[in-house]
Formats: structure tokens, sequence, C-alpha cells
């Protein structure tokens, strides 16, 4: 092989490889957690209608879960519910399985909804309060790099970019009654949100599920109880309640 063709195939083999590089990093973004996106084909992402939100990037935890995500207005919010069972500093959170151990805690922990790990893929872990609360947690972060539990006041710049509390639960929650046990025939998902009906859990044993779904904010209201959203089947209502610390909800992440 002369001079010539040798230096054609070593520049053709640079330009290669710089295209396969480009191609592999096209859907992707410079957040170390941010990767190319996949349907989750045990969520329902449909929706019913013109939808309001828009899919981004995807996102994983620190345990490697991946989440879709959704711009909605201002806001880009987690479309799925978190499933990690470590800060993102990759400290462990406790798995508590007796009820009566959440009632004495103080300290961050989760459980699989009737503690069967089944649930984990579709709905997620749940959570006390403790885990959410950096004052309680030793300043730690349940959620991805890059992203927080909303505060309650940022799940209502969400409520009120969708109308308001009386109709944007219908807007915000899963179609077709894949998950919700009955009714919930006006949801319609335009916002891409997904919310799911995950039932909390804690002290008082697991309830409610197919039936409501409960989503911590970072928002204190005494020093045992803290706010978060409610989503019902029987309502298009997207509401705010407060309760115990120690009971288990999901969590939805929201991108700094």
């Amino acid at each position: 092989m002369n001079i010539k063709k040798l230096l054609f195939a070593f520049a053709l083999t640079i330009f290669l490889i710089s295209c396969k590089k480009e191609t592999s990093n096209s859907n992707t973004t410079n957040s170390t957690n941010s990767i190319t996106c996949i349907d989750n084909p045990n969520i329902n992402f449909t929706s019913i209608g013109t939808p309001i939100g828009k899919f981004s990037d995807c996102i994983k935890d620190v345990d490697g879960n991946v989440y879709k995500t959704v711009t909605i207005g201002s806001q880009t919010w987690m479309a799925e519910n978190l499933k990690t069972s470590k800060y993102n500093d990759g400290t462990s959170i406790p798995n508590v399985k007796d009820n009566n151990q959440w009632l004495d805690l103080n300290s961050g922990a989760w459980a699989y909804y009737n503690n069967d790990s089944v649930n984990n893929v579709k709905y997620g872990k749940l959570y006390n309060w403790y885990a959410v609360s950096k004052t309680t947690n030793g300043n730690k972060n349940v959620c991805p790099t890059g992203w927080h539990v909303p505060s309650y006041s940022e799940y209502s710049v969400l409520i009120d970019f969708l109308g308001g509390d009386k109709v944007a639960g219908e807007k915000m929650k899963e179609v077709l009654n894949t998950s919700w046990k009955y009714l919930n025939s006006d949801a319609t998902n335009t916002s891409l949100f997904t919310g799911l009906p995950c039932g909390n859990g804690g002290g008082e044993g697991f309830f409610k599920f197919g039936i409501r779904g409960y989503f911590w904010s970072s928002t204190e209201s005494t020093s045992s109880s803290a706010e978060f959203l409610i989503l019902d089947c029987e309502n298009n209502k997207a509401y705010k309640a407060d309760d115990s610390k120690y009971g288990g909800l999901s969590i939805r992440c929201v991108k700094d």
C-alpha cells in the first residue's frame, strides 16, 4: 500500500469513529444522569386529547432506575414514581417492613406497598417524610442529581397551570383504568404526569391502593406532620392534605 492510500485509510477510520461517537450521544444531554428514553411498558402514558405536557430526556437514579420525564408549563417532572433505595450520594435508605416500627421512626425509610416487591415495577416505593427532609436525613437528597422533592408551592404552580385544584386531577391521572380500580372516567392525562393510585403505608398498615395516589411535598406543616398531594379516582381534583410524617407515600421529583 502506497503512502497516499495509507493516509486515506487512516483519515477514513478517524471520520467513522467520530460519526459513531456523535450518533451515540445524539439523544443525551450533558447531565450525568440523563439518558436515552425508552418507554416503560408497565405504565400507560397515553393521553386523551391534545397533550399539554411534552416528554423530556429520561433520567436515572443512583440505583440505575430509569424514569420518563415531562415538561409541563415552566416545570419538568418525573412522569413515574421514585424507586430508589438510596440517597443520591449512595447512602442506603432502610427498608422497614414492620408497620409498628414505622410509628417509632424519626429517620428515613421506605417500603413496597404491602411489602410486595412486585409493586415496585410500576408503582415505585413508599417513603416516610423523614427520607424527604434534609433536616432529618443528614442533608441528603432522595431524588436524582439535579432534581428535588417539590415543595407544595411547586405543586401549586403545576395545579394552577392545569386549571386549578378542582380540575387538574383529571389531567394528571393515568387513563383507561389500567391502575385505578373504578370510575376515573374523566381522566385524560393530557399533562402526561401519569399519576398512579399507589395508596399509602406506615404504622397503620397499607390502604387505598388503586383508589388514591399520595405524593409527598417537602413542606412541613407541624413538628409531626407534612403536606402532600392527593389524586383520587372519585373526582377530578388535585388537592392538598397533611398528615403524620411517618406515613409511607409516593414521591415525584421536579427538576432544579
